[in-house]
């Protein structure tokens, strides 16, 4: 195993976790941004106010990307296993 196949294995999960987070991330933080501005309108600073729409919006989007988001960790996961495969050929041989 080289040091530059390591480094493509590392860079490809960090892409994969940025891939797999970043949308939940985003919209957590567009709904968390939209209720602290309703909050400052209306005055009421209510930390549960802030909680369940977040837990919520995030539940709803983890149903919607859960097929995509299997399918990708599924794809890293036979990569990871074909390379392994492959290295241990390669010490058999």
């Amino acid at each position: 195993m080289t040091e530059e196949l390591v480094l493509q294995i590392f860079r490809e999960a960090l892409i994969l976790s940025i891939r797999l987070a970043g949308p939940l991330l985003l919209i957590s933080m567009i709904v968390g941004l939209v209720i602290a501005i309703l909050q400052a309108a209306t005055q009421v600073h209510e930390q549960t106010l802030t909680f369940v729409p977040k837990a919520l919006t995030i539940v709803v989007l983890l149903l919607l990307m859960a097929p995509m988001m299997i399918s990708s960790c599924n794809e890293f996961v036979i990569r990871i296993f074909d390379i392994i495969n492959s290295i241990s050929r390669q010490t058999v041989i």
